[in-house]
């Protein structure tokens, strides 16, 4: 069965220390262990895909009633962090990675995921990045409403607040039947 790997939101405005909405030294404390993941997703012969939210100063964006501006297309705030993105620049070339932008909380609103998932007959997702109780519940809730198989692995989470931590992780589980890794 092949699977695939979302990295999700793991860019330097959610990442890193100076980020316009970062999660921090939680968000940080992933950085080698979504690497590892990676790394063993692409040896098996699996997918690693980047979801990342893009903005492009749009008033109308729900999101700008919400947060302040982050993750501007263009911008290194936009830029995946760290590793990753070393990872990510070192892999971007080859048919099983791929990066896109997206404009919701849902990584499957607005874009092509579900098609090319379904295209390569993928139906088992573990979903990993930032932020659990946001991009990542979105995506995982979106995912189950497609019948897609969720894996979330536990240590390749993190979001601003340990409440949000717990209560997505257990969201994931109880409402959803994800699989905590």
């Amino acid at each position: 069965m092949t699977k695939a790997l979302l990295i999700i939101d793991y860019t330097n405005d959610f990442v890193a220390d100076n980020g316009a909405l970062t999660c921090g030294k939680p968000a940080q404390e992933l950085e080698d262990y979504l690497v590892q993941l990676a790394n063993r997703f692409y040896q098996n012969g699996d997918y690693v895909i980047f979801p990342t939210d893009a903005h492009c100063g749009d008033r109308f964006s729900p999101e700008a009633k919400l947060f302040p501006p982050h993750n501007v297309v263009g911008t290194p705030g936009q830029q995946l962090y760290g590793k990753v993105n070393d990872w990510f620049e070192q892999h971007q070339a080859s048919d099983r990675v791929y990066q896109f932008n997206k404009n919701r909380y849902s990584s499957f609103q607005n874009t092509n995921l579900d098609n090319y998932l379904r295209e390569r007959k993928i139906d088992n997702l573990w979903i990993a990045g930032v932020c659990t109780d946001i991009c990542v519940l979105h995506t995982a809730i979106a995912a189950y409403n497609l019948n897609y198989q969720i894996a979330i692995p536990v240590k390749g989470v993190a979001t601003f607040t340990k409440h949000g931590q717990e209560w997505a992780l257990d969201h994931f589980k109880n409402s959803l039947g994800a699989t905590l890794v």
